[in-house]
């Protein structure tokens, strides 16, 4: 057992930021989600929000789509491959940094 948590460096940092570790989640439990039910969720204004998608997107975690439905715009979210495989990454080394922990 390690006395230095020296694994904090297999953390990902772009999801560990606590807004996009909650959108992460939330995104995890769902196969989609619209961005108004997220936005909602979340107590986020639409532009934070916004910014912090695409960040994500960016990194090819989150797959963006935006369609008009009955001539409304709507903004569909859902986690990639690529988000949800780094999504448990981050789980199991976040469980290991716990677990490397001197008791």
């Amino acid at each position: 057992m390690s006395k230095n948590p020296s694994n904090l460096k297999n953390i990902d940092r772009l999801i560990h930021e606590p807004t996009r570790l909650m959108i992460m989640t939330q995104l995890y439990v769902v196969e989609s989600a619209d961005f108004l039910f997220l936005q909602h969720q979340l107590q986020m204004t639409p532009g934070n929000l916004s910014s912090h998608l695409s960040k994500l997107e960016k990194a090819g975690y989150v797959e963006i789509v935006k369609e008009f439905i009955e001539r409304k715009p709507h903004t569909a979210l859902k986690l990639t491959k690529k988000g949800s495989s780094a999504f448990k990454e981050y789980q199991r080394n976040l469980k290991q940094v716990f677990n490397d922990l001197p008791k």
